[in-house]
């Protein structure tokens, strides 16, 4: 089996990553990173954790339906790693909230990772 972590230029998308890692060296399985940053990803590793397999998400793909589709396309995939942060009600309505989105539309289990 597989961790998918999704990683944003943030820090939730750090702590997500980290959390991956470190989950992914409890299961003894491997972790996919998406990288939704806007440049080069270079994954952590954690002492006996399994590599870490970064993939960069098409160009033009917005962050949400990039996951989504990881997941679609990987069946291996049984645990989603996203990092989240808190919003007021009017940026989440002006914005959306892509962790929202995934925490309802996401066909696995999914991790919810704050910053700090």
């Amino acid at each position: 089996m597989t961790i998918l972590v999704a990683v944003t230029d943030d820090g939730p998308g750090t702590a997500a990553l980290e959390e991956a890692v470190r989950e992914g060296a409890r299961r003894g399985t491997g972790v996919v990173a998406l990288n939704l940053r806007a440049g080069p990803l270079e994954p952590p590793s954690a002492e006996g954790a399994p590599g870490v397999t970064v993939v960069d998400r098409l160009l033009g793909v917005e962050d949400g339906d990039a996951v989504l589709e990881r997941l679609e396309a990987d069946a291996d995939i049984d645990l989603l790693v996203i990092g989240v942060r808190r919003r007021s009600p009017v940026g989440k309505a002006l914005l959306g909230d892509v962790a929202q989105r995934l925490l309802l539309e996401a066909a696995v289990p999914v991790l919810a990772v704050k910053d700090g």
